[in-house]
């Protein structure tokens, strides 16, 4: 058996694994992201040395939350790292002796979702990633899409509300700042800053502080039956459904994964999410249907996706 390391390369960690070609994630490390981006690839080879042990590995590949050029060399921009045409996949290759590749985060999760998790009985699956933001992957004809140059399925970006919320990239109204974890936790404050009907148990979660009141502590108040944590996971739902119907009506998908932190909240989630993806998704009555499932990977999904590439030849 041939073993291949993942990582997955994100503002405040870096996490990575020894992965079995099976998809198995046999071990696992993670160091905290440095504010000098220079170090970065000496922690990754740190990394992947202790996790290679004595084992024979195959090759190293690399999540990372930006733009990936083409050959899977480069990260073209990674905004929450200071990224700009950054040869990673040269520098860790030279570092550890390895064939390296580089992939972008959401990509790398969709082809491990598609290879051992949610995607497996399907040759056509998108992955969308509900989380600080929200990202995607797209799995076609059993290869990943990465587009003409390589920044395919960047969903988060896709304008649903025309001058809506300003949007980090510079547009407003894009479909992650309604959709995503942060969405949640935006509302979910708002509402106890505002002293609305039906706020007491979050306000008693911030005890002063909005910042306590996350993603995760929501969703588990959601599961603890308070009725405005699951109506607020409920909005969410319906604007990710929103957003299916129209990504579904340009890519027909067969199968949808819904991934990321907030996919934590398991059914009080995806029963609004299919809600809305059915209501919304045009001529429901004359077409097959995606089937929207949540994930099964979890977190690990990009560090398995990432080392099953580096076992990839690019296409």
């Amino acid at each position: 058996m041939t073993f291949a390391i993942g990582v997955d390369i994100g503002g405040t960690k870096i996490a990575a694994g020894l992965v079995s070609e099976a998809g198995e994630l046999l071990k696992r490390e993670s160091e905290p992201t440095p504010d000098d981006s220079s170090t970065i690839p000496k922690i990754v080879a740190a990394l992947a040395e202790r996790l290679a042990g004595d084992e024979k590995i195959v090759g190293v590949g690399i999540g990372a939350a930006g733009f990936t050029s083409t050959d899977r060399t480069t990260v073209r921009f990674a905004p929450n790292i200071n990224w700009v045409d950054e040869p990673l996949a040269e520098q860790v290759s030279a570092l550890l002796d390895l064939p390296v590749v580089v992939e972008n985060d959401a990509n790398a999760a969709a082809w491990g979702e598609f290879a051992f998790g949610a995607g497996e009985d399907t040759d056509d699956l998108l992955l969308v990633t509900v989380g600080t933001g929200v990202g995607g992957g797209i799995v076609h004809h059993g290869q990943l899409y990465r587009g003409g140059f390589g920044v395919a399925a960047e969903i988060g970006h896709m304008r649903i509300v025309p001058d809506g919320i300003a949007c980090g990239c510079g547009q407003h109204g894009c479909f992650e700042q309604y959709a995503s974890g942060s969405a949640l936790v935006r509302n979910a404050r708002e509402r106890v800053a505002n002293g609305d009907p039906g706020t007491d148990a979050l306000r008693a979660l911030a005890d002063g502080n909005l910042s306590k009141i996350t993603g995760p502590a929501l969703t588990d108040l959601a599961h603890d039956g308070d009725e405005l944590s699951i109506e607020l996971l409920a909005d969410l739902g319906q604007w990710i459904g929103e957003g299916l119907a129209i990504l579904a009506s340009i890519l027909d998908p067969r199968v949808i994964a819904i991934g990321g932190g907030v996919a934590g909240a398991g059914d009080l989630l995806l029963g609004p999410v299919v809600e809305a993806f059915e209501t919304h998704l045009p001529a429901l009555s004359h077409r097959p249907q995606a089937e929207v499932r949540l994930a099964a990977l979890g977190n690990a999904a990009g560090i398995i996706g990432a080392a099953d590439l580096a076992r990839t030849e690019p296409v």
